[in-house]
């Protein structure tokens, strides 16, 4: 089991930190929607498309999406649209109201601009899913620059991805904080300089948290929020 937040809150150095880096699912929005969407609806579509049992579609597919997995690819919808054969973009459209931003989300956007962080949005998602989430739930308002991996041509899992936004957009790595739930971005980033990386071990409300080995880790930003000047809300 992962140590509880309350428990083993991180004490982050705020006074040293500039730029929040923050990934979207997992991070600001609960997980459960993508994970529903890859793991149930998209095998039932693709059963319903060639003829196959749901169990038979899952069985197929499931490899194809593991083996992508930390690939460009595999954020792709324009990609898994020609290899399955499905408008994969007009299917997120369908269960769109699965969207929701996790707790307290908003609360610490809102005091990491009260306190004069820079925030930007640094997203794996493909531009017609993260267009849809944004539609969905306005979180642009809060940020001061959106940064999608398709426009670097790189996964935040890639050096290559930190390289090219470093070379494209200004920031201090020193005086950067990263918060992602992927283990493997967060590796990335500290790789190439992040002074500060953090993890989410709950991006899924319908799941438990996580067991996170390396990094600090909260369940909630709630408990980033008192080293920002607010208490729990």
């Amino acid at each position: 089991m992962a140590d509880s937040p309350r428990t083993n809150r991180p004490a982050l150095p705020w006074h040293t930190i500039d730029t929040v880096l923050l990934d979207m699912d997992g991070t600001l929005l609960d997980l459960n929607f993508d994970n529903h969407f890859w793991l149930e609806f998209v095998p039932a579509r693709y059963a319903e498309r060639h003829g196959l049992t749901p169990a038979a579609a899952k069985t197929e597919l499931m490899p194809r999406f593991e083996a992508l997995k930390g690939r460009l690819e595999w954020y792709c919808l324009d990609y898994w649209s020609r290899e399955l054969q499905l408008d994969v973009a007009g299917l997120k459209r369908e269960l769109a109201g699965l969207i929701r931003i996790l707790p307290h989300v908003t609360d610490f956007l809102d005091a990491a601009r009260q306190a004069g962080k820079t925030l930007w949005l640094v997203t794996n998602a493909h531009p017609d899913a993260l267009a849809l989430k944004l539609e969905r739930t306005c979180l642009q308002r809060f940020f001061d620059r959106i940064v999608c991996s398709h426009s670097l041509g790189h996964p935040k899992e890639s050096p290559a991805f930190w390289q090219a936004l470093h070379a494209g957009y200004r920031f201090d790595p020193a005086r950067t904080l990263m918060i992602d739930d992927s283990p493997a971005v967060l590796t990335a980033a500290r790789r190439f300089g992040i002074a500060h990386v953090l993890a989410v071990s709950r991006p899924d409300s319908r799941q438990g948290c996580r067991r996170i080995d390396g990094f600090p880790a909260v369940e909630d930003l709630q408990w980033l929020l008192p080293g920002l000047g607010r208490g729990n809300t």
